[in-house]
């Protein structure tokens, strides 16, 4: 079967909706993208009416299609429950974190704390640095994630510092590693660890890298719950493995009001391009992300190695297996964001030819009547130049800082109990329009993100 267009898929929703004239086909209004970024936004002529030959997650899995803004809460549940139920579900966000203060210290304008939280599964801790800028708050606010807390906050390996930056620019910043990691201001190399598997010696229930994804949904809380932040303008920003960490937590954790993905692979691809990407291929399959057989025991110390491609002959296994094998990819999780916006800073695994893949996403937020929402940048490098890094200070600058609407009103965490995400149980009441979701109902969704 032909691959359907963008245009054609636009047509068909227009239709559904009862507005086929062509003016309704020209980008809504929405806010302007800031002139530097604009261009970021629109596909390259190249791509702009592709869609690829992913899966549209605007139908359902019973193959009927998704025709109104109304209707997308419920395929937005579908797809939810879908990818818990393969990575397991995850426990409800914890209400009050273990909180230790390790040492309080003044960097230019900004106060730096290094904590360890107990925001990780089970309330498994995690080093952690809080950076705070002088001034009169609430700030908006970032979460940083990476192999180790230091590298965030300007402490590590050079342009992978998206903290310290954004802290400068007036923004709360709360940057984190991997619980496996640690923090060695002598020698940054040795603070990343060993491999993440999930709670050390235990059965693992989550995959590690949805486990990565609810530590950054507990720390979005932790922040939330500080009356020195703006509790709806939170975001989120990885780079590499962080990237693929902060694409997960976005999208299956919808409070984080925005997003930014460096490099981490923005869809299943199973190719060698190790020629393009020397740093390795998009391994969603390795057992540190989404390949690990659920009920074994986390040995972090025997993760084993980086395996080989599925296409050299190396198995498929874990929830990597069930997602792959049942025609599901990353496209229906960048849905998910939807209308909320995100920018993939891409390098060499995520190159101009991601656009069909992403033109689903500006597809979602089309029927939900939003657009400027999907932005990509490209480099030839996978590593960031600072360039690149101005490109994503400026995005969270837009969305968090520079929009003239006041920031919606957005309860704080845990005061309608609020942490559990939807499993089979919960989808239904999503369905009806009363869970906790801001994207219940269309009135509510427009109030919240316009």
């Amino acid at each position: 079967m032909r691959p359907m267009s963008i245009a054609t898929l636009l047509a068909i929703i227009l239709l559904a909706k009862g507005d086929g004239s062509p003016s309704a086909l020209a980008q809504k209004p929405g806010p302007p993208a800031p002139a530097e970024l604009a261009e970021f936004f629109r596909p390259p002529e190249k791509y702009r009416n592709d869609l690829g030959s992913f899966r549209s997650p605007l139908k359902f899995a019973d193959g009927s299609p998704v025709k109104t803004a109304q209707d997308w809460p419920r395929r937005r549940a579908e797809i939810l429950d879908t990818w818990h139920k393969a990575m397991g579900p995850w426990p409800a966000l914890i209400e009050n974190p273990q909180v230790e203060t390790v040492k309080t210290t003044r960097r230019e304008n900004v106060t730096q704390q290094q904590l360890r939280l107990g925001i990780g599964l089970g309330g498994e801790m995690v080093d952690a640095f809080l950076l705070v800028p002088d001034g009169k708050g609430p700030f908006p606010a970032v979460v940083v994630v990476y192999y180790d807390a230091q590298t965030g906050v300007g402490l590590g390996t050079k342009n992978r510092d998206y903290g310290w930056h954004l802290a400068k620019r007036g923004f709360i910043v709360l940057s984190l590693g991997r619980p496996s990691a640690g923090v060695n201001l002598d020698d940054s190399n040795k603070a990343k660890g060993t491999s993440y598997l999930g709670p050390a010696g235990k059965a693992v229930r989550v995959q590690p890298l949805s486990a990565l994804a609810y530590l950054a949904a507990n720390a979005h809380a932790f922040l939330a719950r500080r009356a020195d932040v703006i509790a709806a303008r939170i975001g989120i920003v990885g780079h590499s493995y962080g990237g693929k960490w902060a694409l997960l937590a976005s999208c299956l954790y919808e409070r984080f009001a925005c997003a930014v993905w460096s490099d981490p692979g923005i869809v299943f691809d199973e190719r060698n391009r190790r020629k393009e990407n020397p740093g390795g291929s998009v391994n969603y399959w390795d057992v540190w992300y989404l390949g690990f057989e659920l009920g074994e025991i986390a040995d972090p110390k025997n993760p084993g190695p980086f395996r080989k491609l599925p296409s050299e002959g190396q198995a498929r296994t874990g929830a990597y297996k069930k997602l792959v094998e049942a025609g599901h990819d990353l496209v229906e999780l960048h849905a998910l964001m939807a209308p909320r916006p995100f920018l993939v800073s891409g390098g060499t695994a995520d190159m101009p030819e991601r656009w069909p893949a992403l033109n689903h996403a500006i597809a979602v937020n089309h029927l939900l009547g939003h657009e400027n929402r999907v932005a990509m940048t490209n480099r030839k490098e996978h590593g960031p130049s600072e360039k690149d890094n101005e490109q994503v200070y400026r995005f969270f600058e837009w969305w968090l800082k520079d929009r003239l609407d006041p920031a919606p009103p957005v309860k704080k965490p845990f005061s309608e109990k609020t942490g559990r995400f939807p499993s089979s149980r919960t989808t239904q009441t999503i369905v009806n329009g009363v869970a906790n979701s801001p994207w219940a109902s269309q009135s509510r969704l427009s109030n919240c993100l316009r």
